[in-house]
């Protein structure tokens, strides 16, 4: 039981009629669950790409610049613009610890963890930076990123 921050990326897939063949994707289906999947429905695929455990400041961050204030544990849309903006947020805080309280405060919540600004909350925010540089050199032009949360 607690806060745990799932981002996600969608990637468009559908391949459609008019499409050549160099700009067509392949999707192959098996295991267990195959028969019930026709690849030529599938129109994205999604992966989790990052994962944070009662990373309350992060969170807060999130809920602030992409769920318009509201804390709802639904989907909420992430731009490139919205990532890049976090990752320089947490370079700053890096950079100059005494920024922490102001840009990237942490949040307390039912069972969202500490609310202090200890070494727990240091590794949330270099475990961003090290996740954010890598999603963000990839080649991410048909992907959309949401954010979810529960706890």
């Amino acid at each position: 039981m607690g806060l745990d921050m799932y981002l996600h990326k969608r990637t468009y897939v559908k391949n459609w009629d008019h499409m050549g063949p160099e700009d067509r994707h392949t999707i192959t289906v098996a295991g267990p669950s195959a028969a019930s999947i026709q690849p030529e429905r599938i129109s994205s695929i999604e992966e989790r790409v990052g994962y944070w455990r009662k990373a309350n400041a992060i969170h807060q961050w999130f809920v602030t610049h992409c769920q318009g204030g509201t804390d709802d544990c639904r989907d909420a849309y992430v731009s490139r613009t919205d990532l890049t903006a976090l990752l320089e947020t947490c370079k700053r805080v890096l950079a100059d610890p005494t920024t922490a309280a102001e840009l990237l405060p942490p949040q307390s919540g039912f069972f969202f963890g500490s609310t202090d600004i200890d070494e727990y909350y240091w590794q949330d925010v270099r475990d961003t930076v090290a996740l954010l540089e890598s999603l963000l050199a990839e080649d991410t032009r048909h992907a959309d990123f949401y954010y979810r949360s529960s706890w």
